[in-house]
């Protein structure tokens, strides 16, 4: 089955729903973004998606990557596929007009990215760590950096990769060894080795831009003493063009359960030559400038795996003939009736569906976020986004796996084949769960770093603004009662978090998921509110129902087990394990 981009419900989120056309109007930098602007965006980036992206993904991961004496070899198909997406200028989407970039809004961004890793996470993972090298060279390089860089990656003829993880160190980046001297001219010499280095090497540009971090001689113990390099594979003379090889190399390739067209390397630095990005001993801070983009987008990655899992698996259900219905035949002259005729078969797909759609609106959501800050200065908008884009990435990512394997069992058996394509979606998915910090971690930033540090106040203010939302009547008052829910936990945990110190890590992954149901429940009340009087519009108010009648019940479970003590996760033995 053909990939097909969701044309019709992106308009309706950016038009009806959001009506970002007048957001964008109240600031400068996006007052030129009109309708028709958008829609050909939307259009183009669906067709690129469908028509040169998707076509690649079976026979990429089926001939994956291969490494022979420091070369790694991307599939064959992934070059031209690739070459349409810098020639047309989607690397730069949002990326700084004053070098080379379109300085579209981020929300437009993240609609189009969901669309390129619905086609092929595997290719579109050496365009999004391209992206947010960019963003964070855009953020804190000097301006001859920027000139030097910029363009080039806006332009895709180098990509950009991100060196943190070291083995012996994982999430732990304050105990990383990788070292940075000093030369005279200005440069470093970056000597360590590095691993999980998606897009650290390959074959589809002449340039890749790694952003390293690194430790001068005299920085300070942990994570204060992380300063962040630019270390390209080539240097670039004066004149932009490309100099000799610097000093680094893959030295492997991993073998990977998924997103097998993907290369990723472990990295050895060896002197390698660098330039100091931003401030020294002040690396951390601004790697996470890209880690921030990245966790957004592989948010939007699980999102993108849900929607092409779900198509594969509707269309299954449409075409298979399989038993008859509990109403009676629904199709007496054939053999048969449709899957879709099975009450359990559909409440997989109005699961996958009820999260896809939500999933969309929340990620265009968080970009209108993003853009108010970025462009309009607001900092409430600033701080609402820092608070959401955990809860984007983990939240996302769980429910896009979980919506791939609910479409594999739509399949059955023939869903754990690999001529049906659903297998791989379930294989690519899962490391969306773990890479730019696992969703664990996501959870933990969420309660411990941006509810408990102000005790909830920056939280409750988006809680009351979904609350005073001019949603569907229909489902206001199961609204109110899921806010005052979140509210009830909030407070609870932020109360008793003092007296037990396990009590953030015990049950922050059930509270992310509370905020994820909750939020979802909001924008389901807002998007029935907007639905058309259409069989779009329909669609829209039966899949809303069905979210607050089977899935967001869900959160009266996660309140109870949030409100029981953290011992019944700590008081087994560390030597009972």
């Amino acid at each position: 089955m053909q990939y097909q981009a969701p044309e019709r419900d992106a308009q309706f989120l950016i038009f009806d729903v959001f009506r970002a056309q007048d957001v964008w109007q109240e600031i400068p930098a996006l007052a030129d973004f009109g309708p028709d602007i958008i829609q050909a965006v939307v259009n183009e980036g669906g067709r690129i998606a469908a028509e040169a992206i998707a076509p690649t993904n079976e026979v990429g991961d089926a001939e994956g990557c291969a490494w022979n004496d420091g070369e790694v070899t991307t599939p064959a198909v992934f070059k031209p596929a690739f070459q349409q997406l810098a020639e047309g200028g989607w690397l730069g989407l949002a990326g700084n007009p004053e070098f080379g970039g379109q300085g579209m809004p981020k929300m437009l961004a993240c609609l189009v990215e969901e669309m390129l890793w619905a086609a092929n996470p595997s290719l579109y993972l050496y365009g999004t760590l391209t992206v947010g090298a960019s963003l964070c060279i855009d953020a804190h390089g000097t301006e001859a950096q920027k000139s030097r860089y910029l363009p080039k990656m806006y332009g895709g003829e180098w990509t950009g990769a991100m060196a943190l993880t070291e083995a012996h160190a994982g999430t732990d980046l304050g105990i990383m060894r990788s070292k940075a001297e000093p030369q005279a001219d200005g440069s470093y010499h970056i000597t360590g080795t590095k691993i999980f280095i998606t897009g650290g090497e390959h074959d589809l540009t002449e340039n890749i831009v790694h952003l390293v971090l690194a430790k001068l001689p005299d920085a300070p113990g942990g994570t204060r003493g992380i300063s962040l390099f630019i270390v390209p594979k080539f240097l670039v003379n004066e004149d932009g063009s490309l100099g000799e090889r610097n000093r680094w190399a893959s030295g492997s390739i991993e073998h990977k359960m998924g997103i097998r067209g993907s290369a990723t390397s472990v990295i050895n630095y060896d002197g390698a030559i660098g330039y100091l990005l931003g401030e020294e001993n002040q690396g951390l801070a601004a790697m996470f400038t890209m880690m921030n983009y990245e966790r957004l987008s592989v948010g939007l990655q699980g999102l993108g795996a849900g929607e092409a899992a779900y198509q594969l698996a509707a269309g299954y259900a449409r075409d298979r003939l399989q038993g008859r219905s509990p109403e009676g035949a629904q199709n007496p002259d054939g053999p048969a009736d449709s899957l879709l005729v099975h009450p359990d078969v559909r409440r997989m797909l109005m699961t996958q569906r009820a999260f896809n759609e939500a999933g969309r609106a929340f990620g265009l959501f968080v970009g209108m976020q993003l853009d108010r800050a970025k462009y309009g200065n607001d900092a409430e908008a600033q701080t609402l986004s820092e608070i959401l884009t955990p809860i984007a990435k983990a939240f996302l990512s769980d429910r896009g796996f979980t919506g791939s394997v609910l479409a594999q069992q739509v399949f059955g058996g023939h869903g754990y084949i690999q001529e049906w394509g659903v297998e791989q979606v379930v294989r690519d998915t899962r490391i969306a769960q773990i890479y730019e910090g696992t969703n664990g971690v996501q959870a933990l930033d969420l309660i411990a770093r941006k509810v408990l540090r102000d005790g909830g106040v920056s939280l409750r203010r988006f809680i009351d603004e979904m609350a005073q939302s001019d949603v569907a009547a229909e489902f206001q008052a199961e609204l109110n009662d899921a806010l005052d829910r979140l509210v009830r936990v909030t407070a609870s945990v932020v109360e008793r978090a003092e007296a037990e110190p396990a009590l953030a890590g015990a049950v922050s992954v059930d509270y992310l998921d509370l905020c994820g149901l909750t939020i979802y429940a909001w924008l389901w009340a807002l998007m029935a509110r907007h639905a058309p009087d259409d069989e779009f519009g329909a669609a829209k108010l039966a899949t809303a129902r069905y979210y607050f009648a089977r899935v967001l019940p869900a959160s009266h479970g996660l309140e109870r087990g949030i409100a029981a003590s953290s011992s019944a996760v700590m008081d087994l033995a560390a030597d009972q394990f």
